[in-house]
């Protein structure tokens, strides 16, 4: 049951309940222990003595408000097998020659460490610290996923190091964080990037466990790959007896098999059909996506010299078209270099819409090819509604709409007016010339901005944040954040402290409706802090303490304030 408020807890046999919301009082009333419907009722009073003598107890702690309390009366309430389960355990954990059993996960140290992993063709790994909280909170998870990872053929073992007991090995393989997880292969480690609860881990590391790549036999199979697929296709062609340049084309598989899809083949008539020699590594683009203005496949020749990183290379360099299709769903593996020119219509594939699709990209193709240190790509504008509101072009009335998205955050929105080659040229030439203004998200300038608390939106960021008189403390946040509400009390009172102060500012900006002009300040989650030096605007500090009280924050404000007056006086 997990930590619902419904919680029950085997003591080491009689069956009690106990209030939460049960008060410090101690008169001899309450330390009496009462029955409810064959049920003790304990709380804070009597709880203590009544435990003294028993070898046993099973106790739930629940709150009156909570849905999911159980109703110990009526066993048919759970069909029998809820409750009958919860009773059979207690009867397991009541035997005297009862213990707790053995981990699943494999303990690693520096004495065993490479021997296990080195011997394994996949295991997982987590390097974690006692005190970490998210280390805990993973614990109950990755031990569930040990245990049914264990019991398949073959089994997928997980494991675990102390990372600040074995110190050598965190340095060995780059553990800066809590807790890092990497899978081995063979001692070959790889960066893990999925889930972090017992059916995720389970479901991804069975994934990963299979084939890096999938085995293609027939020409049909390909031409459908590139008829019907949305992504880079990537195919090693091999003949018998190329074992060597098979494994090192495995090694780069695996090693991207997160973000591309991998496949091999063996056939002397798909080598024909692809107009390859075994042992080449092909990269192509479906269909929808190939112009005259690109080679039709990128072929990347595999020798024993080869190494893994030159094909990892040849993968990410060639696995974009040069106008390409940017979805929600692959946005985030695909479209993260900048800058990013962003063309926004009806984009459909369809057989009744391919054409109209096909008549825009063909007119950006013919500007894309011109500026091949940009990447270009068009998005359907349903899809990007909200993007599209945030550039200022929602309403715009234009069939087809243009963006630029730059390495620094910044965006640039090209005019509103009718689509052409030329139009779009001249935008980007612009922008390369930098005679472009960016877009700014802002809420309005509040009209009065008198509080303990300055109130910073887009347009004042740099009035107030990067004001060179002031050091400044800014509090990025989001209204629906809970971590942020907790805050906001302490913050105020932060301000109120500090109010008279003549060149320190407390202030927040709600991230979720204002853009950051200055790419210093970056915010992945909230809230996110940073004090401003007045004399090193463009390098904040960001505030990373444990202690968000008044105490806590003063002291970071006092230690850093001094440093700035000891660099003015330099």
């Amino acid at each position: 049951m997990g930590f619902l408020w419904s919680a029950l807890l085997v003591l080491l046999l009689p069956l009690a309940v106990f209030s939460e919301d049960g008060g410090p009082e101690t008169s001899l009333e309450n330390e009496e222990v009462k029955e409810e419907n064959g049920v003790l009722v304990l709380n804070d009073a009597n709880f203590d003595t009544f435990m003294l003598d028993k070898d046993t107890v099973l106790v739930e702690f629940y709150a009156p408000c909570c849905g999911r309390t159980v109703n110990w009366t009526a066993c048919t309430d759970f069909n029998g097998s809820r409750l009958c389960a919860i009773v059979a355990k207690v009867k397991e954990v009541s035997d005297p020659n009862w213990t707790i059993p053995p981990e699943t996960t494999i303990v690693l140290t520096n004495a065993n460490f490479d021997e296990v992993v080195e011997t394994a063709d996949i295991i997982l790994v987590e390097f974690y610290a006692p005190w970490c909280g998210h280390c805990k909170k993973l614990a109950p998870e990755y031990e569930k996923a040990a245990q049914e990872l264990s019991k398949r053929t073959p089994a997928i073992p997980l494991a675990k190091v102390d990372a600040t007991a074995e110190a050598d090995l965190a340095t060995r393989y780059n553990v800066t964080g809590y807790p890092t997880l990497k899978i081995f292969r063979k001692g070959k480690a790889y960066d893990y990037n999925g889930p972090r609860e017992k059916h995720g881990i389970i479901d991804f590391m069975i994934e990963q466990a299979g084939p890096p790549s999938t085995l293609v036999q027939t020409v049909k199979q390909v031409q459908e790959h590139l008829r019907d697929g949305s992504d880079a296709t990537v195919i090693g062609v091999f003949r018998d007896g190329q074992e060597k340049l098979f494994q090192t084309y495995q090694d780069a598989a695996n090693a991207l098999r997160e973000d591309f899809k991998f496949y091999h083949a063996f056939s002397s008539d798909i080598a024909s059909f692809l107009k390859v020699q075994p042992g080449q590594l092909v990269v192509m683009h479906p269909d929808r996506f190939q112009s005259k203005y690109e080679a039709k496949k990128h072929l990347f020749k595999i020798n024993d010299l080869t190494k893994e990183e030159d094909l990892k290379e040849h993968v990410l360099k060639n696995a974009l078209p040069l106008v390409g299709h940017r979805t929600k769903a692959n946005e985030a593996k695909r479209y993260t270099k900048r800058p990013l020119v962003v063309v926004y219509y009806t984009v459909d594939f369809s057989f009744d819409h391919r054409t109209d699709t096909q008549y825009w990209r063909s007119k950006v193709l013919d500007v894309a090819k011109d500026f091949p240190e940009y990447t270009f790509c068009i998005s359907n504008e349903d899809d990007y509604a909200s993007e599209l509101k945030d550039l200022g072009l929602g309403d715009s009335g234009e069939e087809v709409n243009v963006a630029i998205l730059d390495a620094n955050g910044k965006k640039y929105v090209k005019d509103p007016e009718e689509f052409d080659a030329d139009s779009l040229r001249e935008f980007v030439q612009d922008f390369k010339k930098g005679k472009l203004i960016p877009v700014l998200k802002s809420q309005p300038v509040p009209k009065n901005n008198k509080g303990p608390v300055k109130l910073v939106v887009g347009k004042t960021f740099e009035e107030i944040v990067m004001d060179k008189n002031s050091d400044v403390l800014i509090e990025f946040y989001a209204p629906w954040c809970g971590h942020c509400k907790a805050l906001e009390p302490v913050y105020n009172d932060l301000g109120k402290k500090y109010r008279s102060a003549q060149d320190l500012v407390i202030a927040k900006m709600d991230a979720t409706v204002n853009d950051i002009p200055v790419d210093r300040y970056k915010v992945e989650g909230f809230p996110t802090i940073y004090f401003a030096p007045k004399n090193r605007k463009y390098n904040p500090i960001q505030f990373q303490g444990q202690d968000r009280d008044l105490e806590g924050f003063s002291r970071f404000i006092e230690e850093h304030r001094a440093k700035s007056k000891t660099k003015e006086e330099l």
